[in-house]
C-alpha cells in the first residue's frame, strides 16, 4: 500500500482527534494569518499615503490629530492657519514643494479636498474620464467615490459641513463633476478634489461684504493667477525637504516662531504603530499559545498512536518494511496534520479579512481585500511542515527503535 495512503488511513481511523488537532493548529494560524494580512496593508497604505510628504504644518492642537486629518484624511482638522503665513513659510531656502490643503465640507461622508494639481501629481494619479478640475466649484472625484456614491461626469451635488451626512449643506453653491481619477490605491480613491478658492466660495456668503474692501494679492502658494485677500486661511501645508538640514531645522521654526504647528508623517505613524503594536501582539501572542497547544496535542497523539500500532509496525517489519520506512511513516503523520491545519488556518484568515470587507462599510475606503498573499504566508506553510517533524521525532525514533520479535512474540 501507498505510504501516504496508510497514513491517510490512520488518520481517518480517529476522526475526533485529528478534527480536534487540525482545528487548534488552524485557529492559531488563522489569527496570525489575519493580523498578517492587517499589518502588511495597513503599512503598504501608510507608506503610499505619506510618500512625498516630509512635514505637515498646520494650526496648533495634536500632532497626531493633524496627520490623521491632513494625510489620511480620518480625522477632524485642529483649525485653520493663516493663508499668508504660509506662503511666508513656503518661501524658506529649505523647502522644494509646499502644497495647500482647505478642508471643511464633504459629500455623503467622502471628504472634499481644495488644493492644487500637485497634490494628485505627489501620488502619480492619473484621470480615468474627464478633466482635472480647472474653475471654481468643478471637482474630479476619486475612484471609491465614483464607484460607491456613486458619481460621474456632469453630476452636480451640494456638499455638507463636516465630516457627516447630517452636517448643513450648502444648496447655494453647488459642485460639478469634471473627471474620475483612475484607481490608485492612495488615500485620493476615497477624496473629492477641488481648488481651493471653491472651499472659500462655499462658506465666503457671511463674509462677502467684510472682504470685499480688502487689498488682493496674487498667491505663490495656490498657483497661477490667484487673488487672495490677507484675511484668507487654509487647513495646511504638505511640505517636502530641499535637503537633509531642513528635518532639523524647519519643524524647531514652525513650532518655535509661528502660530502654526509642523508634524513629521514619519515620526507620528511610528507613534500611531507603537499604540497599535501592544494589541497587535497580545493577539499574536494568542495565536501562537494556540499553535503550541496544538503541537503539544499532536505530540501526544502521535506518541499514544504509536504505542497502539506496535503490533502493525511489526508486521510491517516483518513483511521487508525498512526502520527508515518506519520512521518516515511516523514524520509523515505529523507533517500531513500541520499542513491541512496550516491550509485550514490560511484559508480561515482569508476568509475573516473577506466577510469583514462585506460587513464593514467603512473596510471598503481603506482598500482592504482578502484577495492577495504575501511571502510570510509561505513561511508559515513551510514552518507548520517543520512543526510537524519536530512533534514526530521522538515517536518516530520509538518506530525506528521496535524490536519486532518481542512485540510478535506479545512482549
Amino acid at each position: 500500500m501507498n505510504l501516504v495512503v496508510l497514513v491517510w488511513n490512520y488518520l481517518k481511523a480517529k476522526p475526533l482527534n485529528t478534527l480536534l488537532n487540525v482545528l487548534l493548529l488552524a485557529l492559531g494560524i488563522g489569527v496570525i494569518i489575519v493580523l498578517l494580512l492587517f499589518k502588511n496593508q495597513l503599512s503598504e497604505k501608510i507608506g503610499g499615503a505619506t510618500k512625498g510628504i516630509d512635514l505637515v504644518v498646520g494650526a496648533k492642537g495634536s500632532p497626531l490629530q493633524l496627520i490623521l486629518c491632513n494625510v489620511f484624511h480620518i480625522d477632524f482638522p485642529t483649525g485653520n492657519i493663516n493663508l499668508q503665513e504660509a506662503e511666508r513659510l513656503a518661501k524658506h531656502r529649505l523647502i522644494k514643494q509646499a502644497i495647500p490643503l482647505a478642508l471643511g465640507d464633504s459629500y455623503q461622508n467622502f471628504r472634499i479636498v481644495g488644493t492644487t494639481q500637485a497634490y494628485p501629481d505627489l501620488y502619480n494619479i492619473k484621470l480615468s474620464q474627464g478633466k482635472w478640475w480647472k474653475s471654481d466649484l468643478e471637482v474630479t472625484v476619486g475612484a471609491t467615490v465614483a464607484a460607491l456614491i456613486p458619481l460621474k461626469v456632469g453630476d452636480t451635488f451640494a456638499s455638507a459641513h463636516g465630516l457627516s451626512k447630517e452636517g448643513h449643506a450648502h444648496d447655494e453653491n453647488r459642485y460639478r463633476v469634471v473627471g474620475v481619477l483612475q484607481s490608485s490605491g492612495t488615500v485620493v480613491d476615497n477624496l473629492i478634489l477641488t481648488n481651493v478658492p471653491s472651499i472659500w466660495k462655499v462658506h465666503e456668503e457671511d463674509a462677502a461684504n467684510e472682504t470685499d474692501a480688502l487689498p488682493q494679492v496674487i498667491s505663490k502658494l495656490l498657483g497661477g493667477d490667484v487673488r487672495v485677500d490677507s484675511t484668507k486661511e487654509i487647513t495646511s501645508v504638505l511640505i517636502k525637504y530641499k535637503n537633509p538640514m531642513a528635518a532639523i531645522q524647519l519643524p524647531r521654526l514652525v513650532n518655535g516662531q509661528t502660530n502654526m504647528q509642523a508634524a513629521s508623517p514619519a515620526f507620528e505613524t511610528a507613534r500611531l504603530f507603537t499604540l497599535l503594536g501592544v494589541g497587535t501582539e497580545v493577539l499574536m501572542g494568542f495565536g501562537y499559545v494556540l499553535i503550541f497547544i496544538s503541537a503539544l496535542s499532536i505530540f501526544i497523539a502521535l506518541y499514544n498512536s504509536l504505542k497502539e500500532r506496535k503490533y502493525d509496525l511489526a508486521i510491517m517489519r516483518s513483511m521487508g518494511a525498512s526502520r527508515s520506512k518506519l520512521v518516515f511513516s511516523v514524520l509523515l503523520e505529523g507533517i500531513i496534520l500541520t499542513l491541512i491545519g496550516a491550509l485550514v488556518g490560511l484559508c480561515l484568515g482569508h476568509a475573516v479579512l473577506w466577510i469583514f470587507t462585506l460587513t464593514v462599510e467603512e473596510s471598503s475606503r481603506t482598500g482592504m481585500t482578502a484577495l492577495v498573499f504575501y511571502t510570510e504566508e509561505w513561511m508559515v506553510l513551510s514552518g507548520s511542515c517543520l512543526l510537524g517533524v519536530i512533534c514526530a521525532l521522538l515517536p518516530a525514533w520509538q518506530a525506528y527503535r521496535t524490536d519486532i520479535h518481542r512485540v510478535l512474540a506479545g512482549g
